[in-house]
């Protein structure tokens, strides 16, 4: 399955992790998971997926990303997820998109697979589903972006609650799961613990 050339992806990469670096341990994205930074889990799968357009939104910390990778930088991003989200909608108006695929950089265990499976489902809206839980990524056609909000820390969740009809839930593999904690990141990094 290959996505359409009008269909870009967002990684959304900007926030603080204030709940990780609260511990005294730097930047979740920056941490080690299983030999590599978490952020490089999360965009390997991401590239994986075969878009053509993909950005990462970057804002709290500096993140080493491979060559090639479009960034976009918020300097707004201590007011909330939604200032990255607006700063990706405004790039993928510019280079005329019919629809975006958005995804956390702290899910590490989101798979191409899930990432190809919501560019591909049709609808307004479609959002990845693990064993029936509404999860990451999503898929926002053009048709919706002006009801995103742009200030505030929530992004399409805001809009499927308001409008459920535009909402098609797509069945993936793999797991939402997220490092937002020291916890988190020690129950992945036990070699007894899969996603």
């Amino acid at each position: 399955m290959t996505v359409s050339p009008a269909i870009g992806a967002v990684l959304l990469a900007a926030g603080g992790g204030s709940r990780f670096a609260g511990a005294g341990q730097g930047h979740k994205l920056t941490a080690t998971l299983r030999g590599r930074p978490v952020v490089e889990w999360s965009l390997e799968q991401l590239l994986g997926a075969g878009f053509d357009d993909v950005v990462v939104v970057t804002g709290a910390v500096e993140l080493r990303l491979p060559e090639g990778v479009a960034t976009l930088h918020n300097p707004r991003w201590a007011e909330g997820q939604a200032t990255s989200l607006a700063l990706a909608i405004d790039r993928a108006r510019q280079r005329d998109l019919e629809a975006v695929v958005v995804g956390l950089a702290d899910q590490p265990f989101v798979l191409a697979d899930a990432w190809r499976a919501v560019a591909a489902a049709p609808g307004a809206i479609a959002v990845a589903t693990y064993d029936g839980r509404r999860g990451n990524p999503v898929k926002l056609d053009a048709s919706v972006w002006d009801l995103l909000p742009v200030e505030g820390d929530t992004g399409a969740r805001v809009v499927m609650g308001m409008r459920p009809e535009l909402v098609t839930e797509v069945a993936c593999a793999g797991s939402p799961a997220d490092i937002d904690t020291l916890e988190d990141l020690r129950r992945w990094n036990s070699p007894t613990t899969s996603p």
